[in-house]
């Protein structure tokens, strides 16, 4: 008998988990060490994975011209599809006007979160580590980006003595795929512990109040999912989109159970390239980047809830408000950390920017962590899609090379 994939798997568990959480409420709890244990061994591979794919995916381009080839590609699409999400959800939410009439009071405890968002020179500036290794022992990506595309850079220009490091790296590298490998085996089971006992917590009744908010979020990523990146991954890499929704589908059910970007990050890597054909080298150079860059879930999130708070305090928001939404949102998603709840901090920015009040965020605390699991499904699937869109044409750029060479 055939064993049924992972795919199969992790749905099998996340829907067992909420109907035992609609059930047993509560009393769920008793499993989320089970979710805790397999976060932390995804949590544990990430800095090292991340570390050694991205030197090997800077070491294998050619030479530094691709490196900006294939750097700025990236860097547009994800620019471009993080201002169409916030669009998305900006339209959403004026369709449904989630805020007007809305009958929520501030959760009993529920605060705006604490500290204030960089602005873009300070986090421009946090990409440089004044330590590499605590760096690594605090998983900030960005400055392990940075520190990682900074050696692979010096292993380019040095060139052949500098072999010997680039090799160990690569064999590094292969080292962390398989203990991912490895870890995917237990990923049904740290799915089922991580869904039941927020279903349990939560329930059904406690998103009534707020349905509207999370219909408009759930929208937006739908159309992100099904209308945005399906165009981009048909038009510009010839890929049918069922086949790509198919393949990076695993990765995204992960994304939905633990609301983390990088913590994804291994499966989104492992899908890409046995199910979607990426090479290795756009794999590791364009997914590390996307886990921080690309946060177009997030987006669709700010421009809801933006928009949510200003109807819920009668506030209007004239074309120049809307615009400043999308233009702030789209340089915040930057510096956004793939980690669980980091959007909220991001809408203080948003919302600072526009002069909404920041209190309001504790309106949607409570359902803060289930519209996460909703965003950063579409942050992981929209770096697959610049994953293939990109991996194309840097095939299509080595084909027309080798023909002109010839």
């Amino acid at each position: 008998m055939k064993k049924p994939s992972l795919l199969t798997q992790v749905l099998v568990a996340f829907v067992v988990a909420v109907a035992l959480g609609l059930i047993f409420g509560d009393k769920m709890s008793v499993v989320q060490p089970l979710g805790d244990l397999f976060l932390r061994l995804i949590k544990f591979i990430m800095a090292p994975l991340i570390l050694t794919t991205l030197i090997v995916g800077v070491t294998s381009l050619q030479d530094t011209k691709q490196l900006f080839s294939m750097g700025g590609r990236t860097i547009v699409f994800y620019l471009f599809t993080t201002l169409i999400a916030v669009t998305i959800g900006i339209v959403y939410a004026v369709i449904l006007s989630p805020g007007t009439g809305a009958n929520v009071s501030l959760q009993q405890g529920a605060t705006a979160p604490s500290g204030e968002a960089p602005t873009l020179t300070e986090t421009l500036l946090n990409m440089i580590p004044e330590n590499p290794f605590a760096a690594l022992m605090e998983g900030n990506i960005l400055q392990i980006i940075f520190m990682a595309i900074a050696i692979g850079l010096g292993i380019l220009f040095v060139g052949e003595p500098a072999k010997p490091i680039q090799k160990l790296f690569e064999s590094f590298s292969t080292v962390m795929f398989k203990i991912t490998s490895g870890i995917m085996v237990i990923a049904p089971i740290g799915i089922f512990g991580m869904v039941a006992p927020i279903i349990g917590e939560y329930g059904l009744a406690v998103l009534a109040p707020l349905a509207k908010v999370i219909i408009a979020v759930a929208l937006g990523c739908l159309t992100q999912l099904l209308v945005v990146y399906s165009l981009a991954v048909k038009g510009f890499a010839g890929m049918s989109p069922l086949t790509f929704l198919k393949g990076i589908a695993p990765a995204g059910l992960v994304a939905f159970s633990t609301a983390s970007s990088g913590a994804t990050l291994p499966v989104s890597m492992k899908n890409v390239q046995e199910n979607l054909g990426v090479s290795k080298e756009t794999a590791s150079f364009v997914l590390p980047l996307g886990a921080t860059m690309n946060m177009d879930g997030s987006a669709i999130y700010q421009g809801v809830a933006a928009l949510f708070i200003a109807q819920f305090y009668g506030i209007d928001l004239g074309m120049s408000e809307i615009l400043l939404i999308m233009f702030t949102t789209t340089i915040a998603s930057i510096g956004t950390a793939g980690v669980p709840g980091a959007g909220m901090i991001m809408l203080t920015m948003v919302l600072a920017a526009v002069n909404l009040p920041v209190e309001g965020i504790a309106l949607i605390a409570a359902i803060d962590r289930i519209l996460d699991m909703f965003r950063t499904s579409v942050n992981i699937v929209g770096d697959a899609a610049a994953s293939v869109v990109v991996d194309s044409y840097e095939k299509k750029s080595k084909e027309k090379a080798n023909q002109q060479a010839s």
